[in-house]
């Protein structure tokens, strides 16, 4: 068999970053409204965030309750800063504060690291959820320091304009968030190949033996804590220019270090990649999906849900387990099985979207009438049609998925069977 040609090593690198940056420059163009602009600069520090997570969860195992913790104390050091080179006319340019922030995450890492990373697993996770929530019962403490209820205002525009960039227009600030994603990203990435990444990758999946051969498994955990906590801090500061705010119930809260953790499970922690896409998702179901409907939260809980039973590795892991297919030629046997998947899958979700936005009216929203609008259909809620009408769709829709998922199933171990054979009987070659 020919072995079929492949870009070298550093040119994929090269072609995979430059599209990143291209990504990056061109997307403000295509989307220019004030409401993408701000979708886009929020993704933007959400993947430094994610990204920063993975560096904990994905890479060292270290699953985290409190990683807005370090989030929050970066918006925080932001904000302050800010306001202190307004208030004393000091003409340190904004482009330089998130760097502020990140050393601040960089230091109250170490002393909270260092006690957190004395053990690992379950332990791990309850030490830095009880981190976390005394750091906010703290911050509610002294509303002076924090803010309060009321948060603390800034403004990003404060001193001269640097090369005639005032970081006024919501523009100027999602380049200066972009920049930063695209330096951080690539900082993060190389993390991955040095050292003390790929120690931090031993110590995840045998620390016992990591320990045995002469390396001190706490001292790797908390160096990379450590450096978690500076990009987390960058990735808070950059919100806090974004939206000129800092409010401490929200960006230290335990709500939003589960978010963190939903949505970088949902992208993928195994891949590097994973943790930006659950940035895109994390923004798209808290922007838009808020908007549609009231139960959006309902919805989140159950794809998460699907994707721990059917896909734990996240939406990356799919994406790598497709692309090794099509490497193999196996693809093409599975469109069929793919388009029923879709098919069933969606008659199934509009049954059960059906009954649960009827059960959201009645309990949530009664006061508006008995009928709630759905995909432009009038439902009345007092009627049995639409109930049976919406279980019926809801339970035929099961059915039939759970039929295709089955000679899906089938069809994909029967693949992944051919694939092993055709490695094993290539040998060294492959």
């Amino acid at each position: 068999m020919n072995a079929v040609a492949k870009p070298s090593m550093p040119t994929a690198r090269l072609v995979t970053w430059g599209g990143f940056a291209a990504l990056l420059v061109v997307a403000p163009l295509l989307l220019s409204s004030s409401l993408a602009l701000n979708i886009l600069s929020q993704i933007g520090y959400l993947i430094i965030i994610c990204l920063s997570y993975n560096m904990k969860l994905g890479q060292g195992g270290m699953l985290s309750f409190g990683h807005a913790v370090y989030t929050g104390l970066g918006s925080f050091a932001a904000v302050i800063a800010i306001n202190y080179f307004s208030n004393h006319n000091i003409g340190l340019p904004l482009v330089f504060v998130p760097i502020i922030g990140g050393l601040v995450g960089a230091l109250v890492a170490v002393p909270l690291g260092y006690v957190s990373t004395k053990k690992a697993g379950t332990t791990f996770a309850m030490i830095s959820l009880g981190i976390g929530e005394l750091v906010v019962a703290i911050a509610m403490m002294l509303p002076d320091v924090f803010g309060g209820d009321g948060g603390i205002s800034i403004n990003r525009t404060y001193g001269q304009p640097l090369l005639g960039i005032t970081f006024g227009p919501q523009i100027q600030v999602y380049y200066l968030i972009a920049v930063y994603c695209f330096v951080c990203t690539a900082l993060m990435f190389a993390f991955t190949g040095t050292p003390l990444g790929r120690m931090l990758n031993a110590v995840r999946d045998n620390p016992e033996r990591v320990a045995f051969i002469g390396f001190n498994t706490q001292l790797v955990r908390w160096y990379s804590f450590i450096i978690s906590g500076f990009f987390a801090g960058i990735g808070g500061a950059l919100a806090a220019i974004n939206f000129e705010i800092f409010n401490s119930a929200d960006a230290l809260s335990g709500l939003k270090s589960g978010a963190y953790l939903l949505f970088t499970f949902l992208g993928g922690v195994t891949v590097f990649f994973g943790p930006i896409i659950g940035a895109v998702l994390m923004v798209l179901a808290s922007v838009l999906l808020s908007e549609l409907t009231s139960a959006w939260l309902l919805y989140l809980g159950f794809v998460f849900l699907l994707m721990v039973m059917y896909a734990p590795g996240g939406v990356a892991s799919l994406i790598m387990h497709n692309v090794r297919m099509s490497q193999f030629g196996k693809l093409r046997r599975l469109w069929g099985l793919y388009g029923g998947l879709l098919v069933t899958g969606v008659v199934m979700m509009l049954g059960v979207a059906a009954l649960i936005e009827m059960i959201y009216h009645r309990q949530l929203n009664a006061g508006a009438g008995p009928v709630v609008h759905y995909l432009g259909l009038p439902l009345d809620t007092r009627t049995a049609l639409p109930w049976l009408g919406a279980a019926a769709l809801a339970i035929v829709g099961w059915l039939l998925l759970e039929g295709v998922r089955r000679r899906f199933a089938r069809a994909w171990g029967a693949a992944q069977e051919e694939i092993e054979t055709e490695i094993h009987a290539r040998g060294p070659q492959q």
